[in-house]
């Protein structure tokens, strides 16, 4: 009799041993085929905190089960019990687009029924995941807290509802202040004139004074610039030598007095306008070997903000035999004005 006891102890021992590790090898093996998803990254539209933002997933699942669905998680931790960072709200989320290397291209929707958790499921998904994968949500609320790290934990499923996992993964994040750049430009033009003298020399019938001056001009003004000349003709107390109305060649034993900003022949003088700029020489002063002048005319002009031209300026003088001897000079300003 009481070997037969003993030996029912002992078969009920040895049952109880069976089942306590029928169940550990039943979890053992639950935990050991949610392997771990590789390549993971997840990149953030903005960091900065409670901003609404996208969130992009990327990365490769090892298993090639079927995924049905797919949950993200933002956690305090990367392990343990997961608390939600304070501020984080996935309410207003959507799908930025379809996930691709999932299986099917079509057919993923987002679900915001679990506080904290992007989740996306696709119940008639038939096809194996592939290559890499990618999900993108959109009008995601960062944590409230700035500078502060937290934790995604992703997981894939093989059912519709969140219940068998595959793979699982976790990626860490992080919200960040901002940093604020100023800087300022105020409206400028930029105006030099090089040459402050320009002597024509001694006047003939028989030669054509010539010489050159050089400017350069450059501004940020939204229509450009105008510079503009003023001044009277070449004069020696009361006489005069007369001024060129219109753009005229250059001819001896005539009364002449013009400029242009062009490169001549006749006679050679001057140089075309240098520089990355987009200014030119204005109407009447930018036809080569003509020249005029009219005191308050603009000579050169750029339309919209530009870089600097350097612009060479040529005056030109001619006499006839009745010209009365003296010293004749003229002084001439140039003004650039900012066209805003």
């Amino acid at each position: 009799m009481r070997s037969s006891t003993k030996l029912q102890r002992l078969n009920f021992r040895i049952f109880a041993i069976l089942v306590i590790g029928a169940v550990i090898l039943t979890s053992f093996s639950s935990l050991a085929s949610a392997a771990q998803v590789t390549g993971r990254t997840l990149t953030i539209g903005s960091s900065v905190a409670s901003a609404n933002t996208s969130y992009a997933f990327t990365f490769t699942v090892p298993s090639a089960t079927i995924i049905k669905s797919a949950s993200f998680t933002a956690c305090t931790t990367a392990s343990g019990t997961c608390t939600t960072p304070s501020g984080f709200s996935i309410s207003s989320s959507t799908l930025a687009s379809q996930p691709t290397g999932l299986g099917s291209g079509t057919g993923w929707t987002a679900n915001t029924a679990t506080a904290g958790s992007l989740r996306i499921l696709n119940s008639s998904n038939a096809t194996t995941p592939s290559g890499s994968q990618s999900v993108t949500f959109s009008t995601v609320t960062n944590q409230s807290t700035a500078n502060s790290t937290f934790f995604v934990r992703m997981t894939t499923y093989s059912d519709a509802a969140w219940t068998t996992p595959i793979d699982t993964g976790t990626v860490a994040a992080s919200t960040a202040g901002q940093i604020t750049v100023t800087a300022s430009i105020d409206e400028s033009v930029t105006f030099t004139l090089a040459s402050a003298t320009v002597p024509l020399g001694t006047l003939t019938t028989s030669a054509t004074g010539t010489g050159t001056s050089s400017m350069t001009a450059s501004t940020n003004a939204a229509s450009g610039y105008s510079v503009t000349v003023s001044g009277t003709t070449l004069t020696s107390g009361s006489n005069t030598i007369a001024a060129l109305a219109s753009p005229t060649a250059s001819t001896l034993n005539t009364a002449q007095f013009g400029i242009n900003l062009m490169a001549n022949t006749t006679p050679a003088i001057g140089t075309a306008a240098s520089g990355s700029g987009t200014g030119v020489a204005a109407t009447g002063y930018g036809t080569a070997n003509q020249f005029k002048f009219v005191s308050g005319d603009t000579v050169a002009s750029a339309t919209v903000p530009t870089n600097s031209n350097t612009f060479t300026t040529s005056y030109i003088a001619n006499i006839n035999g009745a010209a009365a001897a003296g010293s004749y000079a003229t002084l001439l300003t140039y003004i650039a004005t900012a066209n805003y």
